[in-house]
């Protein structure tokens, strides 16, 4: 096994390791070669988790794709039969969460007749691929072929770029052929907080100049912002994306002072400072509060660019209720205990979590819901599965899930013992020394 396969492997998890695994052996049956590429090798190289799996293969996409998901289970998300490029949602290990993204395209190059037009498709290398991509760090692959297995492709010599933080185009036509990617620049310099090169920074400014971010769909910049959304840097992306004129692209009314900064910097600090490390959810939130200083029909036409799937533009209309129940369930006087404020947390999303703490003017509900975070929530989650289980339950029957909750809370409401701290014995004091006569001293008369 190659140093890159070995550091590869310690990135992923169980469920990722058995689609790389998945993939191999169906790429090596249809004798097709396959590499691991993009976002993936970008961020294992830098030491981040990888999010999404980005396989390339020499020809017919579509159809490993498909073998992948019948495989592993799940669902196509997306497809493109023009440029042999298919999106899935893999099933975790023995079909539980969490699920897989992987996204799976032939290696090909593009010509382009105008900026963001259709383009003629041919195949291509996996060097050419990579070269024709948006930036270095991005044009990096891993063979993952029984005969080259681990062996690193970095035409672009996007590895250096990574060491010095630096986001460097992988062509001179890279905003020409893809204008949406004016937008992701803007994205990896606050995401990855890399600086843009100079030459890079040149190219953004000529297209710009020539307008090539208005062939760009609003679709592409409102996928950009959703990407945004979930770093620390969000607002500070936002306000890049103002000040170039590139929220227009979206809605010429989410600009200026009707894009709510403010609203998002508290927002942004609620979830960093308050939420732990690794908490999942919280777009809606960020949605809604990005959206308030708009009137309706300008709300409107701004969520036509987000296309939100049924579930989350349900969720959205639901939040403020959600949040206001909550709240509510938070400052009753009948929440007297320990368990009381977790009972109303725990079934809570994390959405309403943030809408609540970004609204509420009630003191008691501030603190109760940081209180969860830094210390009920940790007591609950020390009350284990064989605990449970030496109750004489089975896991995953109602009987089991009634006894998990009345140890927790049982665990919550108890009273700390007090620590006796037992007084020092007292010490002896050291015996006096002897008065010795001291010599040489004689005596008068």
């Amino acid at each position: 096994m190659s140093d890159y396969m070995f550091v590869l492997e310690s990135h992923l998890d169980a469920g990722q390791n058995r689609a790389i695994a998945e993939m191999q052996r169906i790429a090596t049956e249809a004798m097709m070669n396959v590499w691991l590429t993009g976002g993936a090798m970008r961020d294992m190289l830098r030491g981040a988790r990888i999010v999404d799996l980005d396989f390339t293969v020499e020809r017919d996409a579509l159809k490993l794709g498909k073998a992948l998901v019948h495989a592993m289970g799940g669902t196509i998300l997306a497809e493109d039969p023009l440029k042999r490029w298919i999106e899935l949602e893999l099933a975790g290990v023995n079909g539980a969460p969490p699920m897989i993204r992987a996204s799976v395209s032939n290696a090909r190059i593009e010509r382009y007749s105008k900026p963001g037009g259709k383009p003629q498709i041919e195949a291509a290398p996996i060097h050419a691929d990579l070269l024709r991509r948006d930036f270095t760090i991005n044009a990096i692959a891993l063979s993952l072929n029984r005969g080259s297995r681990g062996l690193l492709i970095d035409p672009a010599n996007g590895q250096a770029d990574l060491i010095n933080r630096e986001l460097r185009t992988a062509n001179s036509y890279a905003f020409y052929d893809d204008p949406s990617r004016i937008f992701r620049l803007i994205r990896f310099q606050y995401t990855l907080g890399f600086e843009i090169s100079t030459r890079a920074q040149s190219q953004l400014e000529n297209a710009l100049l020539e307008q090539y971010h208005a062939a760009a769909p609003a679709s592409a910049l409102a996928a950009e912002i959703r990407a945004l959304a979930g770093s620390a840097n969000a607002v500070a992306g936002l306000e890049a994306y103002d000040k170039l004129g590139l929220l227009k692209v979206i809605s010429p009314a989410m600009t200026g002072a009707k894009l709510n900064s403010p609203g998002l910097a508290k927002y942004e600090k609620m979830i960093n400072g308050v939420l732990p490390p690794g908490t999942t959810g919280g777009w809606l939130a960020f949605l809604t509060i990005l959206l308030e200083k708009l009137s309706p029909k300008e709300r409107t036409e701004v969520l036509k660019a987000f296309d939100l799937p049924k579930a989350e533009a349900e969720g959205l209309k639901k939040l403020e209720a959600g949040a206001k129940k909550l709240e509510a369930a938070l400052k009753s006087a009948r929440v007297t205990k320990p368990s009381h404020v977790y009972d109303a947390l725990e079934p809570a999303t994390t959405d309403e979590v943030l809408m609540t703490l970004q609204h509420s003017e009630h003191r008691v509900v501030q603190d109760r819901i940081r209180t969860y975070y830094s210390k009920y929530l940790p007591m609950a989650q020390e009350v284990t599965e064989e605990q449970v289980v030496a109750t004489g339950v089975k896991p995953g029957t109602p009987k089991y899930e009634k006894a998990y909750r009345t140890m927790v809370t049982q665990h919550l409401n108890a009273r700390p013992r007090k620590v006796v701290i037992p007084e020092p014995e007292p010490v002896p004091a050291p015996p006096s020394p002897p008065i010795v006569a001291a010599r040489g001293v004689r005596k008068s008369g």
